[in-house]
């Protein structure tokens, strides 16, 4: 075992995704290097693996080189919420692009294959309806969202040409929305806010009329789609979307979680964002022929797993009602 043991090098691996994606790389016998600056990453997501001797962690951020000898590489460092892309914008864009060319030097120096977790937001605000990977999006590059978006297709621009100008082994993942336990209780999006605000017994804030539709991937599908994907043979790169095709109403959302938590809230509607997307749904076609991956976990199976990691969290810090 020793012989064939990966050494893999997981970037904003404190993250939601991050610190998923490192216990199932240690639960099939790698060493994982977990990097991150802790902005949006926190040690109590990967507090219960710092016990294993082949799990370490280095505080680092991206946006400087770095060396070390890995043989495969997940670059998943960047603020993923509007909340927090946000809130230092420059730097997040810093993130995308300067992260991804040090992680790609990192490969090319090492001969690591390389993994970049992209979104579904290189979409934008999409006229494609559900959207493929041929699709080349709609993106605004001067809004509010730009650093995010535009940051995350110039990462995928410098993964292609590193592929072709270096033959540098890639592996792009574009990803839909996912929810799950140890996602960010304060980062701004419908399923933990609409959870959280359940179980603080507090109004569910909707924004618009609720009929946007999104569409919810669990975060045990989502890393089974990368385990897959990194498995694949050099001439399979991506661009691949990984995320679930079953859209519902935001306001289907709302009321399913007041329905799973026993919460007594009420619905209160807000205005839209700027560029908040109506729709967006993945077309998941190529990961099934590619990966043969599909999601397995239903939504109100997730959402009550979701769910009762934050009422834990929020008993811990003494803030439920008392559902």
């Amino acid at each position: 075992m020793a012989l064939t043991r990966k050494r893999v090098i997981v970037t904003g691996g404190a993250g939601f995704l991050g610190s998923h994606l490192c216990e199932r790389l240690l639960r099939e016998g790698n060493d994982v290097l977990c990097v991150d600056n802790y902005f949006t990453g926190r040690k109590d997501n990967i507090a219960h693996l710092m016990a294993n001797p082949r799990f370490e962690t280095m505080r680092h951020d991206v946006t400087f080189p770095l060396y070390v000898e890995v043989d495969e590489i997940y670059n998943l460092a960047c603020p993923a919420s509007p909340v927090h892309y946000q809130f230092d914008p420059v730097q997040t864009t810093k993130t995308s692009v300067i992260g991804a060319i040090n992680m790609l030097g990192l490969a090319k120096r090492v001969g690591a294959k390389i993994f970049q977790a992209s979104t579904s937001e290189v979409y934008g605000d999409p006229t494609v309806h559900p959207q493929t990977e041929e699709y080349r999006g709609n993106v605004n590059p001067l809004g509010p969202r730009a650093c995010y978006d535009e940051g995350k297709r110039c990462a995928e621009t410098l993964f292609f040409d590193y592929h072709r100008q270096h033959q540098t082994q890639i592996k792009v993942v574009r990803i839909f929305n996912t929810y799950g336990p140890r996602m960010h209780p304060n980062d701004g999006r419908v399923v933990s806010n609409f959870i959280v605000q359940a179980l603080r017994g507090e109004d569910i804030t909707l924004y618009g009329d609720g009929m946007q539709t999104r569409a919810f991937c669990y975060i045990d599908d989502l890393i089974e789609g990368f385990i897959r994907l990194m498995a694949t043979g050099p001439d399979v790169t991506g661009p691949i979307n990984i995320g679930n095709p079953h859209e519902i109403p935001v306001r289907e959302l709302a009321e399913r979680v007041i329905r799973l938590t026993g919460a007594t809230s009420k619905i209160v509607h807000r205005p839209l964002p700027q560029d908040d997307p109506l729709q967006r749904c993945p077309d998941i076609t190529l990961a099934g022929k590619v990966l043969g991956w599909k999601p397995a976990i239903e939504l109100d199976t997730g959402l009550t797993r979701t769910i009762e990691y934050f009422r834990a969290m929020l008993t811990e810090s003494g803030e439920a009602s008392g559902h």
